[in-house]
């Protein structure tokens, strides 16, 4: 492990700030909100630098403190935040199943490799796109769920709802996304 790396902060920048505040604002989607998760994702390497083991590279700690701050983000803004509106909720499902529960018009079929389709620059910047157009609440479920690959359970305790709740929101957010994936890229 390079020394110099550690310890010189102004390497850290350089090297890691544009790819830490790209994470940040795809899982966060406000940029000023990114840029001070990314401060004080450094503030936090710089204080504890000389507890840097070494045991995996300058870059995945960092993306590792980032990960920490963007739950504790998440975790303080559902705390502050009301659920989300019930009715618009429930609207959004009246208008994709009928009475009972079928669809009203069937998803398409996806005939692309979702595979290939993760490495196309283009389809992040759709997701992205997707995300933004969500509710925070749904965007957080699904981005801590898929994106950062965190339990059901501690998604849930995150963002401090029911197993009911957590799983309902979840569901939503995939249907969403997926109407917007339809209309947006397929």
């Amino acid at each position: 492990m390079d020394y110099h790396q550690i310890s010189d902060p102004e390497v850290w920048v350089d090297e890691h700030g544009d790819a830490l505040f790209r994470y940040a604002l795809f899982r966060i989607q406000n940029g000023q909100v990114a840029e001070d998760l990314v401060q004080e994702t450094f503030l936090a390497a710089l204080r504890g630098k000389d507890s840097f083991a070494g045991r995996s590279s300058v870059k995945t700690w960092l993306f590792g403190i980032l990960k920490h701050k963007i739950i504790d983000h998440i975790r303080k803004i559902s705390r502050e935040r009301p659920e989300e509106d019930i009715e618009t909720l429930a609207n959004l499902a009246d208008k994709t199943f009928n009475e009972q529960g079928v669809w009203k018009s069937q998803p398409a079929k996806w005939t692309t490799d979702p595979g290939l389709l993760f490495q196309q620059q283009e389809f992040w910047e759709i997701l992205q796109y997707c995300l933004s157009e969500l509710p925070p609440r749904l965007n957080q479920v699904f981005t801590l769920r898929e994106l950062d690959e965190l339990s059901a359970e501690e998604v849930r305790k995150i963002l401090q709802v029911s197993p009911t709740n957590g799983g309902v929101m979840l569901h939503r957010a995939r249907m969403r996304l997926r109407e917007c994936l339809e209309i947006n890229w397929l």
